[in-house]
């Protein structure tokens, strides 16, 4: 018996090889579960597999599929947002071939899910849109028993999030690209299922984003399930955490609109998170908190940490960028059982009115811009944007939260 026979053989005595089954039906599973995913690139291998990290292989037994040995049934780069190139730029090819034998040096017992930490990995809002739900979406049916094999790896990021993937998963995390051994599992998951922005859909899973915000909740021990109630008790005052930014959008009047706050009864809280504070911090500051604000941007992301039935605030920059702020944040405030509150600023209010005139097509139709592509979209009012509230004009909006936390 020559080595590939032999090695062949240790896999089939680990009771790892499948019985196999006729040609045309593996085959056919295989690629429908490879093109079912509208928005990620996804694949559920349903049979033994080896990984090769130094080519980036993923390699299957030929008799199953009924593909010829050595050729590629298929490539995919295991992130989401598949259409969107600026994202795959970023985001290594795996490709998926079959194999007379599978050749193991590390033979587990347990599932694995590959999937890439490369595309828009370390903007918080796509950490956890793009692949922290996700990855528990996708994870959560094997209740720890799988392993997690990562490309693209950043290790930062691992860092960031070791608490949560930690309850995912009980097994070490495979640095896959470092690997110079081949990993044989029983079957793989290749990319994540996504849903929508910061989202579950329940007409696609048996998970909700209650079940996932309960799930940070028991992974960061937070206290609070739901935010306050004040009812007829003045003397309770609720805590509103304005989340600040450093770079782009950020409030230059941030005493001001505290000092306002305050004297509606609110405990003003103010946060810039940061890749220095830890995400165990954040989460217990937000969860302590009954309303959020901040302007349009990653920040906002945190209030999955939030108690139910708190309050978000999005303060929306000038630039028409309503849609874009319904899809990241409001519909998502909702699925999650937060209330919603949106606040539009007027060009008085933003300073871009520094830097143009009030006749400009920047300020007086953004849309003119939108027509441009995104790229001038995002520089212009994204990018170069601060805002100064007209706290008397936000006053009303403040109010509104106080009545609904009355409620």
């Amino acid at each position: 018996m020559d080595a590939a026979e032999n090695q062949f053989m240790m896999f089939k005595d680990a009771g790892l090889l499948q019985e196999l089954v006729e040609e045309s039906t593996s085959a056919k599973s295989i690629f429908n579960a490879c093109d079912c995913e509208p928005i990620s690139n996804y694949c559920e291998i349903n049979g033994d597999v080896a990984v090769q990290g130094n080519s980036s292989t993923i390699s299957m037994v030929s008799l199953r599929t009924g593909i010829p040995a050595g050729e590629i049934s298929w490539t995919v780069k295991p992130y989401v947002r598949k259409e969107n190139a600026a994202a795959m730029d970023l985001v290594k090819s795996w490709a998926v071939t079959s194999m007379e034998f599978l050749h193991c040096d590390l033979i587990q017992t347990v599932p694995a899910i590959l999937f890439s930490l490369g595309g828009f990995s370390g903007n918080h809002f796509h950490d956890f849109s793009d692949l922290v739900i996700p990855l528990y979406i996708t994870s959560r049916q094997f209740n720890g028993e799988v392993q997690f094999v990562v490309t693209d790896n950043r290790h930062w990021w691992i860092s960031k999030f070791r608490g949560i993937l930690a309850k995912l998963s009980r097994y070490n995390i495979v640095d896959i690209d470092q690997e110079r051994k081949t990993h044989c599992y029983p079957s793989m998951i290749v990319g994540l299922k996504y849903h929508h922005e910061l989202g579950i859909d329940q007409s696609m899973s048996q998970l909700s984003m209650k079940d996932f915000r309960q799930f940070l909740r028991r992974t960061y021990s937070l206290k609070r399930a739901k935010a306050i109630e004040i009812g007829d008790d003045a003397r309770k005052m609720p805590r509103l955490l304005i989340i600040t930014r450093r770079k782009s959008r950020s409030f230059t009047n941030i005493d001001k609109i505290t000092r306002v706050a305050s004297s509606l009864g609110y405990n003003v809280v103010t946060m810039e998170p940061n890749i220095s504070t830890s995400l165990g911090s954040v989460a217990e500051t937000v969860n302590s908190c009954d309303v959020l604000m901040g302007t349009h941007g990653a920040g906002l992301t945190n209030m999955v940490f939030l108690p139910d039935n708190a309050i978000v605030i999005q303060i929306v920059p000038l630039g028409s960028i309503d849609e874009l702020a319904k899809q990241d944040f409001e519909q998502p405030a909702m699925d999650m059982e937060l209330r919603y509150l949106e606040y539009k600023i007027k060009a008085k209010e933003s300073s871009l009115i520094s830097k143009y005139k009030a006749d400009h097509l920047i300020i007086k139709d953004p849309l003119s811009v939108h027509k441009q592509g995104w790229d001038p979209v995002r520089s212009v009012y994204l990018d170069k944007q601060n805002v100064k509230l007209d706290v008397k004009r936000f006053r009303p909006t403040l109010l509104k939260a106080l009545q609904l936390l009355h409620q």
